[in-house]
């Protein structure tokens, strides 16, 4: 495995190795790897020759009230981890070298309009478009044959895929499913800044998806229902403060009608403590 800090470096290193005919996967993080990450780093290996992954917080996605200086960083701990894992290449700039003024800012932004400002959007505005900006970025960079994201951050998704669509951007972008704990809590890096009684009242998120589930699998197809069900249970944790529950369509994440008639996904967004958590479930039936 090679650690590359520069744009530089890492472009030379995989012109050679397209040079030779080696496709190439890519695995854009902000580190504190787990399960998950490693789960996508997997998936790039299984359908790529050769497996890049980026560690970098990125600045442009946090907005002055949000939690950049505590996210949580080690970078010897996920060097460790994807050696183990047989990466092949781990970009992990500095700030300066991703944003060269200094600033963390950037005078040109990608911006994916409608989905960008809708959900988790509304709740954290210029948060997308710091995300498409620095996935686009990284795209440039590392020009990948393929790109591997977590379902978790269904938005997330739903963005970049729009981005490459609409900036006709040659890269493959795959969804891989959520990966979750024992108890069904997603795997997520910010997990790891939850108290040990916020983490066990965390589990309310996957315990509320799943009703929606049964529920639908029981026949019900009102969305208030649904939603009021929904809110219902995860009111049944104190330490959770709900931020948002959302009833979209799978496809285009725009509202759905009064009752379901195809594929929906429930997204959650519950705070504990200082720390937020999304999720998210496909309601099928």
């Amino acid at each position: 495995m090679q650690l590359i800090r520069t744009i530089s470096d890492l472009r030379t290193a995989l012109k050679a190795e397209r040079s030779r005919g080696k496709s190439i996967g890519f695995v854009p993080t902000m580190g504190y790897l787990h399960i998950g990450h490693l789960t996508l780093v997997k998936n790039s290996q299984q359908h790529c020759d050769v497996s890049v992954v980026s560690i970098f917080v990125n600045p442009t996605q946090f907005a002055p009230n949000e939690d950049l200086a505590q996210y949580p960083r080690d970078l010897p701990r996920d060097l460790k981890l994807l050696e183990e894992q047989g990466c092949d290449y781990v970009f992990a700039p500095d700030v300066n070298e991703m944003y060269p003024d200094g600033s963390g800012k950037t005078s040109t932004y990608v911006d994916a309009g409608e989905l960008s400002s809708i959900l988790m959007g509304a709740l954290r505005p210029h948060h997308f478009r710091g995300v498409a900006t620095v996935v686009s970025k990284l795209f440039n960079i590392v020009q990948p044959d393929k790109a591997f994201f977590g379902e978790k951050d269904y938005q997330q998704l739903a963005v970049i895929k729009r981005m490459v669509t609409d900036l006709n951007q040659p890269v493959d972008v795959v969804g891989v499913p959520t990966v979750r704990e024992p108890d069904g809590l997603a795997c997520s890096s910010r997990n790891s800044l939850l108290s040990a009684q916020d983490r066990a009242a965390a589990v309310i998120l996957p315990q509320a998806m799943q009703l929606a589930q049964t529920l639908v699998d029981q026949g019900e197809r009102s969305i208030a229902a649904l939603h009021q069900a929904v809110v219902d249970k995860l009111q049944q944790e104190s330490r959770g403060e709900i931020e948002a529950v959302d009833i979209c369509d799978a496809e285009t994440l725009a509202e759905t009608a009064e009752q379901l008639t195809a594929a929906a996904v429930l997204l959650l967004t519950v705070r504990f403590g200082k720390t937020r958590l999304i999720d998210q479930h496909v309601l099928r039936f």
